[in-house]
């Protein structure tokens, strides 16, 4: 061959493969690929993301990065993370790839009990599709991975398999859109799409929506609502998919937007409904929306509740067959009668249960109009269809038998379905049918304690952040479903479940809800949908589980507590909330859900106890710092005029509240160190013959403010055994003062009475002798409660209630606790011979608690009324005294403790 014609073929080869680079640079690489056209149709859900720092750095400050890590999935994508940066020797160098690309993330079924995700990245400059070329090469040379190639349909797929499991991911590099999965069939289905360009991707329905575009957007969630139950049924029971299918049928597909907020994750967007004939949609289309108003006999006990808002609920009930015998024909007319007059609201009612092996109970509850009338057309069914006239009482409500198959169905609807032989109880202008008696026995006992919705705080917090009117309502509580998903779950998946319990139960309150449009009868209309997953707000502690079994909780501060746990009333629940401090001296606010409401950074440690002020215009909390006193009110704030400043000098060690007598400046008595006393009111009044009042001896406990038929009585008790009485202006009341005759180191029992000479106040002196006097002065009793001797330390222990008392006796290792009378109650022998403070408790007859703390190995020791030790043993406690209140309903009682940092509530059954 001569050389001008090797010249002239080597010059048409560049010239062609010139042409054909600029071909492809301008007619192919030039037309971006959109990623969506590229997910399988059968994805469930189709995550799309794009400012991946942003993202991340989202989930840390929501706390839900922890969470998420704790998964194993995401532990293995950290794994093959780590895998990545040590390939490539670049810290982090996934995050900086994936930067502000827009990254797709499908959920695909891939068996009957399997799914599998597809990823899809696009690869941006010649610089990245090296970083990955750099990525392959090396696992290439690494002995414990398996790299191979395969032609596909024209596309060169790769296989990366770890050589000891087979496991690992398939690839292919679609002009530079980057498309793997854990499947390769996954993969190969994308090349099947590539071949059919003219199909419709998954999101043609919001071709016109680019939620990423918004402002705070996290990330956009597409879902296939056809599709969800066959991704459900890989997780949840057989028995489970009819109920999952007709609730899924109200749309056919949806897209929402992602915002990171806090204490929550939201999800806003749209959803198409859907246009099957046997749909769910189809029977609620242009029905009127409605509020949750059932709220009020919904029991917090509620697992899950499926609500649906309409006109009639005829529109529910499937065509009505032939009847099939002479009962059926009979109960129709009665039937329809009783449907007529359902209407507005109907729900289906999962109730928490014990254990995962216990059926959880189910309720049908429905709003009728004319109860009176629907109680007769119960009435008539039941004597028509033989069942029993007995009934159940609950509280103020009965419990019937129906006598009829599967009721609910008949009047609401397929949805409704698993009614064999149904019990019915009515609560006002609602209707509720059980599967038993016992499930509404079990709903009736909280709806007759006010233990529902619409009392409790934190549910009408959670009801206030969902849309007012919707059709249809999905509303789960995390921490009350947790045995009923347990249950539904197929045997495969709950191990799984166990493991990432602490995900689900991260956010413990979860709404989906569709709103329909206006135009409703338009063409093109659509449902407005938000999903709401909410926590407690983030605050200075975090709950976990007390002990490895799951019983009892905990909340974890940052900083170690340092006062003893200070129970305080709230109203409509069925636990107290409780205040500490920490050793920053923080004052925290901890509600009976178990979270930080408040905090409030104080100068100096709690002097003394927490007192609630319940009434008059100084509501609140009020205590003492050394040189401040406080009055916060119910969020944490600071009182007009206060704290008050006590003088520079003073160092307070005592604080008592005047009794609430209707006067609308309560008097504070504060004690100052040095047997001096101070007493101002709640305006910061000083009074001057209380600046201070100076007694010769120090107190033996903190002074008792009393008023008797209007006059103050304020009683000073002093160690020397001597005892005071002083009026407001600090003049000594006759008869004034006495003595017992030895020494005391604790305060009096008050018996009030109308005048003085009938008040009596009893004390125990070091020689065992209980004294009462009268506040003119007299004695007018004394008995020895027991033998004393040189070491001994006796003690009067008031209950809570300042109602009766008990009387401790310390001698070294050894504690006695006696009754009035002398009778010993019990005996304990410890190791340290310290002084053990003492708790008496008591609730009600047959209802005591003696607690006895032992600082030294931090040590709290209870017995119940017969002396017996509850749990047999001694609880840990770090805190000079434990909480305890009793809740009636449960006959249970709820233990609080601080040990270090974590506050620890325990739920105790005495014998």
């Amino acid at each position: 061959m001569s050389q001008k014609l090797l010249v002239f073929l080597i010059g048409l080869l560049l010239v062609s493969a010139l042409g054909s680079y600029v071909y492809y640079r301008r007619a192919v690489a030039s037309v971006p690929v959109d990623p969506w056209s590229l997910v399988p149709d059968d994805a469930v859900f189709v995550v799309a993301t794009r400012d991946h720092a942003t993202l991340v750095r989202h989930l840390k400050e929501t706390q839900l990065w922890d969470n998420l890590t704790a998964v194993r999935y995401f532990q293995q994508v950290e794994e093959h993370v780590g895998l990545v940066d040590s390939i490539t020797g670049t810290p982090n160098v996934v995050l900086r790839f994936l930067g502000t690309k827009k990254v797709l993330t499908s959920v695909h079924v891939t068996g009957k009990r399997t799914f599998d995700v597809l990823l899809q990245v696009p690869i941006g400059s010649v610089r990245e599709y090296r970083q990955v070329r750099t990525l392959v090469d090396g696992l290439t040379r690494d002995p414990h991975y398996q790299v191979s190639t395969r032609e596909y349909l024209g596309e060169q797929l790769t296989s990366i398999r770890e050589r000891d499991t087979d496991e690992g991911v398939t690839f292919f590099n679609y002009r530079n859109h980057l498309v793997l999965s854990a499947s390769a069939p996954l993969v190969e289905a994308v090349v099947q799409r590539l071949q059919h360009p003219s199909l419709p991707s998954v999101a043609a329905d919001f071709q016109s929506t680019d939620f990423l575009q918004l402002k705070d957007v996290d990330a956009t969630l597409l879902i296939n609502y056809r599709r969800l139950p066959q991704f459900l049924s890989v997780f949840f029971r057989p028995e489970a998919q009819p109920g999952i299918s007709t609730v899924t049928s109200l749309a056919r597909n949806g897209q929402f937007e992602m915002k990171l907020a806090g204490n929550k994750v939201v999800f806003n967007g749209f959803a198409n409904p859907e246009t099957a004939r046997d749909a769910l949609q189809q029977r609620l289309r242009l029905q009127p929306t409605q509020r949750l108003r059932m709220a009020e006999v919904l029991s917090l006990r509620t697992a899950m509740l499926v609500h649906l808002g309409l006109g009639p609920v005829q529109v529910l009930r499937p065509a009505r067959p032939a009847a099939t015998d002479s009962l059926d024909q009979q109960n129709q007319p009665l039937l329809d009668s009783l449907a007529a007059g359902l209407r507005e609201e109907a729900a289906l009612c999962y109730l928490a249960t014990p254990s995962a092996r216990i059926r959880p109970a189910k309720l049908a509850l429905v709003y009728c109009a004319n109860p009176g009338k629907a109680a007769i057309l119960l009435g008539q069914l039941r004597r028509q269809n033989g069942a029993t006239p007995a009934f159940e009482r609950v509280g103020p409500y009965q419990i019937y038998q129906t006598g009829v198959a599967e009721l609910p169905a008949q009047l609401l609807g397929p949805l409704f379905r698993g009614f064999a032989l149904p019990a019915v109880a009515q609560v006002g202008n609602y209707l509720a049918f059980g599967e038993e008696a016992a499930d509404l026995r079990l709903w009736l006992t909280d709806v007759a304690a006010g233990e529902v919705w619409s009392r409790s705080p934190t549910q009408v917090a959670f009801l206030q952040e969902t849309q007012p009117l919707a059709r249809m309502r999905v509303l789960i509580d995390t921490r009350n479903s947790w045995n009923v998903l347990l249950r539904g779950l197929v045997e495969e998946r709950r191990a799984g479940l166990l493991r990432n319990e602490t995900l689900f139960q991260r956010f413990p309150q979860i709404a989906l809800q569709f709103v329909p449009p206006a135009n409703e009868a338009e063409p093109g209309a659509q449902y407005f949908t938000q999903l709401v997953l909410r926590h407690p707000a983030i605050g200075p502690a975090v709950a976990k589980p007390q002990s490895a079994n799951g019983t009892g909780v905990a909340l974890a501060f940052k900083t170690p507590l340092t006062s003893a746990p200070v129970l305080v009333p709230v109203t409509g629940a069925r636990v107290p909330g409780v205040l500490v401090q920490d050793n920053q001296q923080v004052l925290h606010y901890v509600t009976p859900d178990n979270v930080v409401a408040w905090s409030d950074s104080l100068p100096g440690p709690l002097v003394g106890s927490v007192q609630r002020l319940t009434t008059g215009p100084a509501q609140g909390y009020l205590f003492a710092t050394p040189g401040r006193v406080h009055l916060l009110d119910e969020s944490g704030r600071e009182r007009p005029d206060f704290p008050l400043n006590l003088p520079d000098s003073v160092q307070a060690s005592s604080l008592t509240i005047s009794p609430v007598t209707g006067r609308l400046a309560p008097r504070l008595l504060v004690g100052g160190g040095g047997g001096n006393l101070f007493l101002y009111d709640t305006n910061g009044r000083a009074y001057p013959g209380w600046q201070p009042k100076r007694m010769e001896f120090g107190l033996a406990a903190p002074p008792q403010y009393l008023v008797i038929g209007g006059r103050d009585v304020i009683v000073v008790l002093l160690e020397n055994g001597y005892i005071y009485a002083f009026d407001e202006q600090g003049s000594v009341y006759p008869g004034f003062p006495i003595s017992v005759g030895a020494r005391l180191h604790s305060g009096a029992f008050v018996e009030s009475g109308p005048t003085l000479r009938r008040t009596r106040l009893t004390v125990v002196s070091q020689h065992g002798e209980r004294v009462s006097f009268t506040l003119s002065g007299e004695i007018v009793g004394r008995n020895r409660v027991a033998t004393w001797s040189r070491s001994s330390v006796f003690g009067m222990v008031p209950d809570q209630a300042q109602r009766r008392y008990v009387i401790a006796r310390q001698d070294g290792g050894h504690l006695h606790l006696f009754e009035p009378t002398g009778r010993q109650l019990l005996s304990q022998s410890f190791v340290t011979s310290g002084p053990k403070p003492v708790q008496f408790l008591s609730f009600g007859p047959g209802r005591d608690a003696y607690v006895l703390t032992e600082p030294g190995p931090h040590k709290a020791y209870i017995y119940d009324t017969q002396g017996r030790l509850v749990g047999g043993q001694p609880f840990d406690s770090s805190a000079p005294s434990v909480g305890l209140s009793y809740d009636a309903g449960t006959n249970t009682y709820q233990l609080y403790r601080i040990i270090g940092n974590e506050l620890r509530r325990t739920v105790l059954k005495f014998n």
